[in-house]
């Protein structure tokens, strides 16, 4: 089995989804430890931002590509071919300004690959890459689900939940810890309660 392990948090050693991420890699490990887990920091080694060389390769005819062109290629292909060859993606994400970092957004961009991820049919579009479990370490200051009104202004594990989806993830687990920034009484419960969480998404 193997394990993508995917960082996105700009606040090394302080942040709480990387400790998270962490022990959620710990837990999964802990009855299947001949699982191999391959690491991607994301706020050390984030691609570029999705732009017109990015995508030009794989969406628009063209005599020649370009040597920019080319480069984003290949990143492109290492992050959706490292995807696609993990059982297990855990993945770190924090909340920011009501969505996700924006490193975790541009690594998103390079998977979303027609032909790889998902295709188009007469009835929509079908996700290929199927059969994997995503656990997302989902993090935040504030409480969000608890009411409708903070559910309305979160598109963090909402966007997740739904762009792995379109991939064909059906299997997506969150571990969330919410209210880290109201005080150290929610802190402690977000953490146990995000641990209770981890006991289930690495059953």
């Amino acid at each position: 089995m193997k394990l993508l392990h995917v960082d996105s948090s700009i606040l090394g050693t302080h942040s709480v989804s990387r400790q998270l991420s962490a022990e959620i890699v710990a837990e999964w490990r802990k009855s299947r430890p001949d699982t191999t887990v391959e690491y991607l920091d994301l706020a050390l080694n984030a691609p570029n931002h999705f732009g017109a060389d990015a995508i030009a390769v794989k969406g628009i005819a063209q005599p020649e590509p370009t040597e920019a062109q080319r480069a984003e290629n290949a990143v492109s292909e290492q992050l959706v071919s490292q995807f696609l060859a993990a059982d297990v993606i855990v993945i770190g994400a924090p909340f920011y300004n009501f969505s996700i970092p924006t490193q975790l957004k541009a690594w998103i961009d390079r998977l979303a690959q027609p032909g790889r991820t998902f295709k188009y049919v007469e009835t929509g579009p079908v996700g290929l890459a199927t059969g994997k479990t995503v656990i997302v370490a989902s993090t935040r200051g504030g409480a969000y689900s608890t009411s409708e009104g903070g559910q309305a202004t979160e598109h963090q594990e909402s966007y997740l939940k739904v762009v792995f989806g379109f991939f064909g993830v059906t299997d997506v687990r969150i571990v969330r810890a919410e209210g880290l920034a109201m005080g150290a009484a929610p802190k402690a419960a977000a953490l146990s309660a995000a641990r209770a969480d981890m006991e289930v998404a690495t059953v």
